[in-house]
């Protein structure tokens, strides 16, 4: 069981690194638009996807994805509005400032969990809340650059996505991920593709961008998810919050280190605070969470 465990944590903490460097694959696309890169990014994601349930389960992946009903719909357009949301976000500000708001994601759950399914919020996260309010509201008012404004509200939403699919995980009561998350690549595929046509962006990318894009959607996310998902059924609920907060971390490290992007001084502030309220939260006793990442 220690094997087990070490071997998961070491699962988790490389999903984390995977999803980190999403931040460095959209800065390395030169032409298209958040709409083109979605579209291809979830067209990979979703034949991989395909693949790992089928070898996974024996099951067609549509029909799991059917089963989820309901509370998987509302889960996968969650999730192609945080996904199209970190693309807008990331290619407006920098990738600390969204990575950092992208984290906020886990109070979002918790607000909607006690709106919509009752669950009891413990005093230690309304605090955690109220101080990663304080780092949110110190990031968000930093005028530094254009788009800023913009940027972080897409990032906001994004992170109210996530929160939206993992709401509907414990709506639906299921602790296997995968299938939602291919129907969220399914519907983000259908929605990418209409806008990309009535907007007039054209469906055929830059060899660049198209590899880029397509690299993005098993390498980091796809990946990621796979790994996440194999690792977290051995790692405790504080280690699974903590070690995936690699993926906060690692991420404007990899543009600082590759690119030169630095971070403001807004964004480390309040990024500080907010990271301390979140594993304030963590290890003051927070259950466990499926997966709320993966912008």
């Amino acid at each position: 069981m220690e094997m087990n465990q070490k071997s998961g944590m070491l699962l988790v903490f490389l999903a984390g690194v995977l999803w980190s460097t999403i931040g460095l694959g959209i800065r390395m696309i030169e032409h298209a638009e958040v709409w083109q890169i979605l579209l291809y990014r979830s067209t990979s994601l979703t034949l991989f996807l395909y693949l790992v349930i089928r070898v996974r389960s024996g099951e067609n992946p549509f029909v799991l994805a059917h089963r989820t009903g309901l509370p998987g719909v509302i889960g996968a357009l969650g999730l192609v509005l945080a996904y199209s949301g970190g693309i807008y976000a990331i290619q407006r500000i920098s990738v600390a400032n969204a990575m950092l708001l992208f984290a906020s994601a886990p109070f979002a759950a918790a607000l909607l969990g006690r709106a919509f399914l009752g669950e009891k919020v413990r005093r230690a996260t309304w605090i955690a809340m109220g101080i990663g309010f304080v780092g949110i509201l110190v990031m968000v008012m930093d005028k530094t650059g254009g788009g800023t404004f913009e940027g972080n509200l897409a990032a906001l939403i994004s992170a109210l996505g996530f929160a939206v699919f993992t709401i509907t995980l414990r709506w639906g009561k299921t602790s296997d991920m995968l299938p939602a998350v291919f129907l969220s690549g399914l519907s983000a595929i259908v929605i990418t593709a209409a806008i990309c046509i009535l907007t007039g962006l054209p469906l055929v990318l830059s060899p660049s961008d198209t590899a880029i894009a397509l690299a993005m959607g098993v390498g980091q996310v796809g990946m990621g998810l796979l790994l996440y998902t194999l690792g977290s059924r051995t790692v405790p609920a504080v280690e699974l919050t903590l070690l995936s907060m690699s993926e906060v971390v690692l991420g404007p490290v990899w543009v600082w280190l590759l690119l030169g992007e630095a971070a403001s001084f807004n964004t480390l502030v309040g990024g500080a605070v907010l990271l301390a309220a979140i594993v304030g939260n963590a290890v003051s006793g927070a259950r466990r969470r499926p997966p709320i990442h993966m912008p």
